[in-house]
């Protein structure tokens, strides 16, 4: 070094000077590293949901999701256990119940019967409960399967991380991550359309919400009766002509605001006024159950006019009909904490001459080949008895994560199969355990979509809806 060089104050100061002085730090570079790149909020998604290309062909191209939130007793519909009779009353065997948690009951709780007969139908042989005379007639197209398993024993949490894939709230629903995935073929409709019967599901909007996605990924809940979406018709006074002038000029402010701030919530919203304008003639037309014939009203038990889920049925029907990818039917109050053959007598009068009425009509129609049909609830029950003066509960089941039964048709499913088997009680899987990530996975897979490969970056991570598992379960693929 010569003499100008030491004359140099800037060859005095080295890294560790620039940190002190500056006063930034490394944490807050390498923050601003992740701004710059994308990492610390959500990589740029589409701002309309047309359709988008799948990861592979695809045998269905729309899913039905009939959640049966509170939890049917798989017992008493699915899962005959002709044991159950010979040892109601007596206690569990420690060595079956050890570690386990429950939300009401003791261990040591007795063993309940199902107290409803069961037989076998269709080719397959399939067992349903006499609780299922209509499901029974199109056993064959379905396939059940007893072995699902949950991390979730309460009810919120397993309704979210069914929904989600993670049971914390802020993730996505699987209703977004399909549109994220494959848009819509509907342009004056919402991809993702949420219908709900019953009391309401614990989990509540989270179970339909977007996430840290663009709104316009988050699920559109829809009225069973009168207008679709509060607030979509104009008020009096105001024509067509006014309002589309209105949507330009607030169109052009936001497009002003967005391209200053660049936020793509902007993007959304700008979104989701048009989607809305669209709306207002085929939503209105969409949900109008009188234009159906009487004797499609008559396979599904629906009543124009009413909010039931008879009615969700035959709308979600009508909307896949008309482009929408993804519509929950979310039919709650199967919380059967007592009198579990009194509960299960009312839902399954509610549901099941629906259920079958839609498989029914979708393959008249030529559409259940590829639309996915899927009937479940977030956990199953106990097959030991729920009784309790204080709360005044009786012969009723808890909840039970261990295993529980859903059902799939339609959309490459193969269909007159039953995968999977419980122990002799019902208590614990004892062939092909299916994890609820195994059931997004396969649900995607469906879709055309490889659960590992549709992820989304959001502060630095690459999410996705499966988290870190999940495997696609083949025995169901047609």
């Amino acid at each position: 070094m010569d003499d100008l060089d030491r004359l140099n104050p800037l060859h005095e100061i080295t890294r560790r000077h620039f940190f002190q002085d500056c006063r930034v730090g490394l944490g807050k570079i390498a923050l601003a590293s992740l701004l710059c790149n994308g990492g610390a909020s959500a990589v740029a998604a589409p701002t309309d949901l047309g359709p988008r290309v799948a990861h592979f062909p695809a045998k269905a191209k729309r899913v039905i999701y009939l959640f049966m939130a509170g939890a049917p007793s798989q017992l008493d519909l699915f899962d005959h256990k002709p044991i159950l009779s010979r040892y109601e009353g007596t206690s569990v065997p420690e060595e079956v119940v050890k570690d386990q948690r429950y939300a009401f009951i003791q261990r040591d709780a007795a063993l309940m019967a199902s107290p409803f007969e069961f037989n076998r139908y269709g080719e397959s042989g399939a067992e349903l409960s006499e609780m299922l005379p209509h499901l029974s007639t199109v056993v064959d197209d379905i396939a059940i399967v007893k072995s699902v398993h949950t991390d979730q024993f309460n009810h919120a949490p397993a309704q979210i991380f069914f929904n989600t894939g993670s049971p914390r709230l802020g993730r996505p629903s699987i209703g977004s991550w399909v549109t994220y995935g494959l848009g819509t073929e509907a342009d004056d409709m919402p991809g993702f359309v949420v219908l709900s019967s019953g009391a309401g599901t614990s989990g509540g909007t989270a179970n339909w919400g977007c996430g840290f996605m663009p709104a316009l990924y988050q699920g559109v809940p829809f009225r069973g009766s009168g207008s679709p979406i509060l607030n979509l018709q104009n008020p009096d006074g105001i024509d067509d002509s006014l309002q589309r002038s209105s949507l330009d000029l607030l169109g052009s402010l936001n497009r002003h605001r967005h391209d200053l701030v660049g936020d793509p919530a902007i993007e959304s919203r700008i979104g989701a006024y048009e989607l809305a304008y669209r709306m207002q003639n085929s939503a209105m037309d969409v949900v109008d159950l009188s234009k159906e014939d009487p004797a499609t009203l008559e396979l599904y038990g629906a009543k124009p006019g009413e909010s039931s889920f008879a009615n969700n049925c035959l709308l979600a029907r009508r909307l896949i009909e008309h482009g929408v990818r993804f519509v929950n039917c979310y039919h709650a109050s199967w919380d059967h904490h007592s009198d579990v053959e009194g509960g299960l007598r009312s839902k399954c009068q509610e549901t099941d001459q629906a259920c079958a009425a839609l498989l029914t009509d979708l393959k008249q129609r030529g559409l259940l080949e590829d639309t996915l049909v899927i009937w479940g609830g977030e956990f199953g029950r106990t097959p030991m008895v729920e009784s309790n003066a204080a709360l005044a509960r009786s012969r009723g089941r808890d909840h039970h994560p261990q295993a529980f039964t859903m059902w799939f048709a339609g959309g490459g499913v193969k269909p007159g199969q039953s995968l999977g088997a419980t122990d002799e009680l019902g208590f614990h899987i004892a062939e092909r355990p299916v994890h609820v990530h195994d059931v997004q996975a396969t649900i995607l897979h469906l879709l055309g979509l490889d659960h590992e490969r549709l992820t989304y970056r959001h502060k630095g991570r690459d999410f996705r809806l499966t988290d870190v598992s999940g495997k696609v379960v083949q025995e169901l693929l047609a």
